[in-house]
């Protein structure tokens, strides 16, 4: 049904967000008797400077009356609003109690409700969703010939093969159902998608039900004055994946597991799990999906599947994580149909995700560097957990290049600075991304937090030039076995400064190049 002014009153009336109706300068509990009120929208939108004839205009976040100058001159269709605008605009308004849900479910209306044509997989967790998501995608694409689409925090991919860059992990709802119809159009059978906690925070995908909703694990994270007050909170907003989901995937060992059933079950819905455990565990408890470690070569593990042995595997990603998110992928891709003994299994052994784990070497000194995005306590533990399980033994001479993000997540800082301060023997602190704090402030905030005198700590604020620094001083010792964690952007080709997306070379690119330049 075309969403017209008269639907869309319908649509939000019916949710109980619609308060009322201003028309003519009149306030009313519905769309009046008026032939305009049946013509369908031409367009929706939340930028008012891509309105034109017969657009919908939804006013969310931080809206000003005057952003509405001239809009009736160009064709103002209605506006969705929480504030009467009728004094500076001609155009019918429905006035709503929350306009950032009204956004997604008028959104999903204008474009046909394209998520009723894929199996929509929504992922959430602290660690881990974007790999999971691409080893979810390579299964089911193996398994229905290219047909699944993906929106992660990396890349976007609308027809199973080509891939954008994302802006954000989890899109604002209008562009989410803008492209679940791109995919749709394209013959798309499934949608990987990550979901962030704040995609529940701020409604981007409020009345969207997941076929199946994947929980990968929780410890603190996002935790802000502009994003989550408490964990208690973040863990909230995170749940609300289970109660919008018609089946959960969850890690077995996952914290605060006896909640997440608890909501699965008031929700009444089934849940499949996954576990992964070393060939020496003795797991007695039966999982859905169970991933066991060779213990012959750390890079290989065998999995179980509701009892049957699936074979063995080896991933192009390395780290005992990423078994975990390979253990999720194929648990989330047999409950979206793939056959437990499906050769599309083995997909997951092809995958590689851009500036995730990436391993680079120099071919002349001992100097290896790792880019990856870790960016809390938890994944740069599991970072270095990856790095002493496979490099211990050599004991190499450990920095870390990081930084934080400016303006939330405060709490980050010092997380990381604990997670490393005694397992490394070098900080440097410089740029990631800030909304309006100085990166200068950031680093030093992060340095403050070091509080272990043997280990070296200093701040370069350029991104290249702390790179090249720390590859640099690497080089410069060859007797020395060194190796270069850089984190928190991996092949991100932006960086953000005060709300601007700047252009950057990518640390995955910038790392490549200096490992390769000749040695002076």
């Amino acid at each position: 049904m075309p969403l017209t002014l008269r639907t869309a009153a319908r649509l939000l009336s019916d949710h109980g967000l619609l308060r009322e109706v201003i028309h003519d300068d009149r306030w009313m509990m519905q769309v009046p008797d008026d032939p305009a009120a049946d013509v369908p929208f031409s367009a929706i939108t939340y930028d008012t400077r891509t309105v034109d004839g017969g657009s919908l205009l939804v006013c969310k976040g931080r809206f000003r009356p005057e952003y509405l100058d001239g809009l009736d001159g160009r064709g103002l269709a209605a506006y969705v609003a929480d504030t009467d605008y009728s004094a500076v605009v001609d155009a019918p308004g429905l006035i709503v109690d929350d306009p950032r849900k009204a956004l997604s479910l008028l959104s999903a209306e204008f474009y046909g409700r394209p998520q009723d044509e894929l199996t929509v997989i929504g992922i959430t967790g602290t660690k881990g969703k974007t790999t999971t998501a691409y080893l979810t995608q390579a299964i089911l694409n193996a398994h229905s010939g290219g047909r699944c689409a993906l929106f992660s925090s990396v890349d976007n991919c609308l027809d199973g093969h080509t891939y954008e860059e994302s802006d954000l992990t989890t899109p604002e709802s209008l562009d989410a159902f803008r492209m679940m119809r791109q995919a749709a159009d394209n013959g798309m059978r499934y949608l990987v998608m990550e979901v962030s906690s704040q995609a529940y925070k701020v409604h981007r995908v409020h009345g969207l039900t997941f076929d199946i909703g994947a929980f990968l694990n929780i410890s603190p994270d996002h935790i802000s004055p502009i994003e989550h007050p408490t964990f208690e909170d973040y863990l909230h907003c995170k749940r609300q994946l289970i109660t919008n989901s018609k089946t959960l995937v969850v890690n077995a060992d996952c914290d605060h597991m006896q909640l997440l059933r608890q909501d699965a079950a008031h929700a009444g819905i089934p849940v499949v799990d996954f576990s992964v455990h070393g060939p020496d565990d003795g797991c007695k408890t039966a999982h859905a999906i169970t991933a066991t470690a060779d213990g012959s070569d750390p890079d290989d593990f065998r999995v179980a599947i509701r009892n049957h042995d699936a074979g063995t595997f080896r991933l192009r990603l390395p780290g005992d994580f990423n078994i975990a998110n390979a253990a999720a992928a194929m648990a989330i891709a047999t409950a979206a149909g793939a056959p437990a003994d499906s050769p599309a299994l083995h997909a997951v052994e092809t995958v590689t995700v851009p500036g995730r784990m990436e391993v680079l070497a120099d071919p002349d000194t001992r100097t290896w560097a790792i880019v990856d995005y870790a960016h809390n306590f938890a994944s740069v533990a599991a970072l270095l957990d990856f790095v002493d399980s496979r490099y211990g033994a050599d004991q190499p001479y450990i920095t870390l290049v990081t930084g934080a993000a400016g303006n939330k997540a405060i709490g980050r800082r010092r997380e990381i600075v604990e997670a490393a301060q005694h397992r490394i023997g070098r900080f440097v602190f410089t740029a990631e991304d800030t909304d309006t704090e100085p990166y200068e402030d950031i680093c030093n905030d992060m340095l403050r937090h070091v509080t272990n005198p043997d280990v070296d700590a200093r701040i370069v604020v350029d991104r290249v030039t702390a790179l090249t620094e720390a590859i640099r001083d690497a080089r410069g010792n060859p007797e020395r076995w060194d190796m270069v964690l850089v984190i928190g952007k991996g092949h991100e080709r932006w960086i953000k400064d005060r709300n601007r997306h700047m252009p950057y070379e990518g640390d995955d690119k910038v790392v490549s190049r200096l490992l390769s330049e000749p040695l002076e």
